[in-house]
């Protein structure tokens, strides 16, 4: 049975018949569409649509995208990846499209059905170990992403993921932005691996609970890096990730990435209150890492970023299934909140 989310004729943003690629709602939209392509791609191989039967082009056909080539997992084969390539017909070039990207690769979220929810899972797992680097469905993706930066130039290539995806997108944006290389990336319901702070509806306790979270972690991260940081000019590797503004769109309803609207919110009140020095040096680390690093095994959290274009959806959702899809983000009536948080 096909589900209405996989058909673009029902569930696709049908209404942006041309795109403004200076709108910011445009951009997302489009983002998310072909993030949604990666899903569909995978779940026509696993229910064996071929052909006209297909639902997976309309998602990126629609918007004048090619698929370039399908990422695969050598575990069990499972397409987790595309990377498309923008070919629009003459017809549709105006000013806007000096905005557009020439190639945007894309990443899924989990899928919860046989033929892939094995494999998923074990990389859910792998994202709350901060183990998600070792993987080879991330060496296959990074490797993919570089070649693509080689030919196109940086300027030209956008990274987008929903969930684990976005986990992924994340990962290979912090790592080519260590070596110089800032990719526009939009981020999808990315995995936040904390305590559920956000969820508290006492304002007072809430900040209490990240006061004191943050002071252990700080004390802790100072203990423990007491020994390798010897040498007081060692550059600041989360001070030069801070460049890299990836867009950053979680909805508070959603209990794995809502962790997101906390961690930077608090960052900023910290600052207010003169203790923003210990929140700096909390807010590049999780307990989690810091307890792998004191027992011998470096860890580095993969969901911690210096900065980001934080875009929350503050419109009503119905259940968790709706707060984390990704299929809110192309929503033409969304109520959002959107704030540039920048690392200093």
């Amino acid at each position: 049975m096909v589900s209405e989310r996989e058909d673009f004729s029902l569930s696709g943003p049908l209404h942006l018949t041309i795109v403004d690629w200076n709108n910011a709602h445009h951009r997302r939209s489009v983002a998310a569409s072909l993030v949604q392509g990666v899903r569909v791609l995978e779940r026509d191989r696993q229910v064996k649509r071929r052909g006209s039967q297909a639902l997976a082009p309309p998602w990126w056909e629609f918007f004048h995208f090619q698929l370039h080539r399908q990422l695969v997992d050598d575990v069990d084969s499972s397409i987790f990846g595309a990377i498309y390539e923008f070919k629009p017909p003459e017809s549709h070039y105006d000013k806007s499209v000096v905005e557009s990207p020439c190639y945007v690769i894309a990443f899924r979220g989990t899928i919860t059905k046989p033929g892939s929810v094995q494999r998923d899972l074990e990389l859910d797992m792998s994202i709350i170990r901060n183990r998600l680097h070792e993987t080879s469905r991330f060496e296959t993706a990074i490797q993919a992403v570089r070649n693509v930066v080689a030919t196109a130039g940086e300027s030209n290539v956008w990274l987008a993921g929903h969930s684990l995806g976005a986990a992924t997108a994340l990962l290979a944006g912090k790592t080519m932005a260590k070596t110089g290389i800032f990719l526009q990336a939009f981020l999808f319901n990315s995995p936040f691996i904390s305590a559920p702070i956000e969820r508290i509806k006492d304002k007072r306790v809430k900040h209490g609970l990240r006061i004191a979270s943050s002071v252990i972690t700080a004390g802790l991260a100072f203990t423990t890096k007491k020994k390798s940081s010897q040498n007081s000019r060692s550059v600041d590797p989360f001070a030069t990730l801070s460049a890299w503004i990836p867009f950053l769109f979680v909805n508070p309803g959603d209990p794995f990435c809502a962790e997101y609207i906390g961690y930077f919110e608090h960052r900023k009140k910290m600052d207010d209150i003169g203790i923003g020095a210990i929140e700096r040096l909390a807010t590049k680390n999780s307990l989690g890492s810091l307890l792998m690093t004191a027992m011998g095994r470096e860890s580095e959290p993969l969901h911690l970023i210096p900065s980001a274009n934080l875009i929350v959806n503050l419109t009503p959702c119905q259940d968790f299934r709706e707060a984390h899809g990704i299929y809110q983000w192309w929503r033409p009536d969304l109520h959002m909140k959107s704030k540039l948080y920048n690392y200093r």
